[in-house]
């Protein structure tokens, strides 16, 4: 646009995309509180499912102060990204075969997803590489339902396990081995 309104701002205001925005304020507050207490609960049921079904598994983050769709845990003995690849079906031959739905989640933050490096975040929050390195993100949202978490609690544990069967560390770790004192080589 021109110079119109002493150059601060000129040109037609969006006054449908005003109204749309006044609308979602106000569904936002006419509903936030419930729906956050209501995402929570699901945060919480997938937490619960997971760790009670499975060890060496580590919440990441504050235990309450945090957000209720928020939900990060570390695997010990289970890289990551494979788990990852295993969730979303790329790498499943169970869930390629049978065409399960994928599972949406993130190793890290978007900005860091070309690199391999652990998460500076969960570094800062004093999370050993290692530890780091097996994290997996969970979002929760509005449009989540039970049968969603229970979905996702089931893939989640089914494959730790699977991948889990596959480590050697994992292995020794059960062995009752402390992998801090192997003298590993290279060859």
């Amino acid at each position: 646009g021109g110079g119109h309104e002493r150059g601060m701002r000129s040109g037609t205001l969006n006054v449908p995309g005003i109204v749309g925005f006044g609308k979602a304020c106000e569904l936002c507050r006419e509903s936030m509180a419930d729906e956050g207490q209501r995402v929570l609960r699901l945060r919480e049921r997938l937490k619960d499912l997971i760790f009670t079904q499975l060890d060496e598994v580590y919440l990441n983050g504050h235990p309450v102060h945090r957000l209720p769709g928020n939900l990060n845990v570390s695997f010990a003995y289970v890289e990551g990204e494979s788990l990852l690849m295993g969730l979303n079906g790329s790498v499943h031959p169970i869930a390629a075969s049978a065409s399960l739905p994928p599972i949406a989640v993130s190793s890290g933050s978007a900005c860091t997803s070309a690199t391999l490096e652990p998460s500076y975040v969960l570094k800062a929050l004093g999370v050993g590489d290692d530890l780091a390195h097996t994290s997996i993100r969970f979002g929760i949202g509005r449009f989540n339902t039970d049968e969603e978490i229970d979905y996702v609690a089931e893939r989640v544990v089914a494959e730790v396990r699977r991948l889990r069967e596959l480590s050697p560390l994992y292995e020794m770790a059960k062995e009752g081995i402390d992998l801090k004192s192997v003298a590993w080589q290279r060859e």
